[in-house]
C-alpha cells in the first residue's frame, strides 16, 4: 500500500477531503450583517413611502405613493435580498421562519432592525419635508380609520392585502419550486397593487414597521392596532397554506 492509512481513509485522501471541505462563514455574515442590511433596507424603503405620502401632490391620489413605495422596495430587494433574505416587514419575517426560510435566533432581532429602521425613516422623512406639508399628512402615518365602524372593512383587508403580498416574498423567494430571479419587482408590483387597491379601506400598510415608525414620530396612534393585528394574521396564514398544501416537497408537511 502506497499511502498510509488513517481511520480507514489514507492519508492522500484525507488531504484532499481537508481541501475541498468549504469554509465556514463568519458569524458577523450569519448573524450580525443581515440585521445590518435590515435596519438600512426599512429606513430606507420607509423613508421613501413616508416622503412619497407627506410630499404627495394633488391629483394623482393613490398612484404616487403606490408607485414609490412598490418600486422603493423592490429595488432594496434586489440590492440587499442576497445579504438578510430582503424582508423589512415584520410579517413577511414571521411567515419566512414559518416556512423554514429564517433562523428562529434571528426573527427577534430581524423585528428590532425592521421596527428602528421604520423609525429612522419615518425621522428623516420628517426633517427632508416642509413642515406644514408633515403635519397636514400627519407624518404619513396611516389615518384611513376614523370610527369603530370601519375597523371590519379595515382589518380584513390588512389581512387580505398583506396575504398577497407575504405569499408573493415566500412563494416567488423562499420555495424552491416558485422562487423566480423577478422576484424582488414581483413584490414590489404586489405592494404597489395593494395600495392601488385598498388605500382607501385602511391606508394598506402591510408592515407594522411602516406603521410603527411614523406614528412614534407624528405621535398619532389612534387604531394603530390595526396596523399589527391584520399583518401578523395575515403572516400565520399564509405560512399554514404553504406548509400544509403549496409548498415544495422540502417545506410542504403533509402529502409529500
Amino acid at each position: 500500500m502506497s499511502d498510509l492509512e488513517y481511520g480507514g481513509m489514507s492519508i492522500k485522501e484525507v488531504e484532499m477531503d481537508g481541501k475541498y471541505k468549504p469554509p465556514q462563514p463568519h458569524w458577523y455574515e450569519l448573524y450580525a450583517q443581515p440585521c445590518v442590511a435590515e435596519l438600512l433596507g426599512s429606513a430606507l424603503f420607509i423613508f421613501i413611502g413616508c416622503a412619497s405620502v407627506i410630499e404627495n401632490v394633488d391629483g394623482t391620489g393613490r398612484l404616487q405613493p403606490a408607485l414609490a413605495h412598490g418600486l422603493a422596495l423592490g429595488l432594496i430587494i434586489a440590492i440587499l435580498g442576497n445579504i438578510s433574505g430582503g424582508h423589512f416587514n415584520p410579517a413577511v419575517s414571521l411567515a419566512a421562519w414559518l416556512i423554514g426560510g429564517l433562523n428562529i435566533m434571528l426573527l427577534i432581532p430581524y423585528w428590532i432592525s425592521q421596527l428602528c429602521g421604520g423609525l429612522i425613516g419615518a425621522g428623516l422623512a420628517k426633517v427632508m419635508t416642509a413642515n406644514d406639508r408633515y403635519i397636514n399628512a400627519t407624518g404619513a402615518a396611516f389615518t384611513s380609520i376614523t370610527d369603530d365602524g370601519q375597523i371590519p372593512s379595515a382589518l380584513v383587508g390588512e389581512i387580505v392585502m398583506t396575504m398577497f403580498l407575504v405569499l408573493a416574498v415566500c412563494m416567488g423567494a423562499i420555495n424552491e419550486k416558485t422562487s423566480s430571479p423577478l422576484a424582488p419587482f414581483c413584490i414590489g408590483f404586489t405592494v404597489t397593487a395593494d395600495i392601488l387597491a385598498g388605500g382607501a379601506i385602511s391606508g394598506a400598510c402591510m408592515n407594522p414597521a411602516r406603521a410603527f415608525g411614523p406614528a412614534l414620530v407624528a405621535n398619532y396612534w389612534d387604531y394603530h392596532w390595526v396596523y399589527w393585528v391584520g399583518p401578523m394574521v395575515a403572516s400565520l396564514l399564509v405560512g399554514a397554506l404553504i406548509r400544509l398544501l403549496i409548498g415544495d416537497r422540502k417545506i410542504r408537511l403533509l402529502l409529500k
